[in-house]
């Protein structure tokens, strides 16, 4: 059971904001922090970045504010007897927030659901609770700084839309401020993937999908995937997928049904298109 008392997202209050309640509430209030803050913990204030959550518990005293600047934050109020909730197991203290964007996206589609109630929204609410709080829990576990964390969940969202862009590490490392061994590290501690495979792989994807779908010549494919040349095309299609470029899609033809998902393994991962 989940029941939402109050909920919000890009609240915006001046740099003289505080928020301050000595009992607490009698329910759950989770914030998504968008600016810098101080929150009370332990007796202590903490200054804490942008893009910081902390999940109250009932009953616990609450107390942040302001911190030289506007303060901007998502919120929710709420009560709920699930699992996910009730052992989440970061409470009442600050954590580092991986993917805002996603997170604050969630919260906006909470908002809407609980304000516009409809025979559904009650399973929908707790569909997206869950979602928020693995999201949540997922970002807090992973082990490297919040700025770091922020501009490596950009990169990877931007190399995985757009794989036939003329990447390189040399160009991602400058663009982050980062040297490039320090990139590669960081990236595949958080992903399990180096940068350049993602690009492989999102590249190889793309082909695979317009291999099976369009009659596009393998030339004018390689292309539109970010190769410049269609021979070192084929070369790392075979070497990743195991058959040439028109190999696959003359077995995609013949064997596989529309819908169905094809394979990719690169790095040690397995990835289905």
């Amino acid at each position: 059971m989940n029941e939402i008392d109050f909920i919000g997202y890009s609240g915006t209050h001046p740099n003289s904001f505080v928020y301050d309640v000595p009992g607490g509430h009698d329910c759950y209030l989770l914030l998504l922090i968008k600016s810098p803050a101080e929150i009370l913990v332990e007796d202590e204030i903490r200054q804490v970045s942008s893009n910081t959550a902390i999940l109250y518990t009932p009953g616990h005293r609450i107390y942040y504010r302001a911190y030289k600047q506007e303060y901007m934050d998502d919120w929710i109020r709420f009560h709920s007897d699930e699992s996910f909730v009730a052992q989440f197991p970061i409470t009442n203290v600050p954590f580092s927030v991986s993917d805002p964007e996603y997170c604050h996206n969630l919260f906006k589609l909470l908002t809407w659901e609980s304000s516009f109630p409809s025979a559904g929204s009650e399973s929908i609410i707790a569909h997206l609770l869950r979602v928020l709080f693995s999201k949540l829990l997922e970002g807090s576990s992973v082990n490297i700084s919040n700025v770091h964390a922020h501009a490596l969940m950009d990169l990877h969202k931007r190399i995985y839309n757009n794989p036939h862009l003329n990447w390189s590490v040399s160009q991602m490392s400058e663009e982050l401020h980062l040297s490039a061994g320090y990139l590669q590290a960081l990236y595949k501690k958080m992903f399990g993937s180096s940068c350049m495979d993602d690009v492989i792989s999102g590249r190889l994807r793309r082909a695979q999908d317009q291999l099976m779908y369009t009659t596009k010549p393998i030339q004018e494919i390689a292309e539109s995937c970010g190769y410049n040349n269609v021979e070192h095309f084929c070369r790392q299609f075979r070497q990743y997928i195991g058959c040439t470029p028109g190999q696959f899609r003359k077995s995609s033809n013949v064997r596989q049904p529309s819908g169905s998902p094809s394979h990719l393994t690169l790095g040690g991962k397995e990835i289905i298109n």
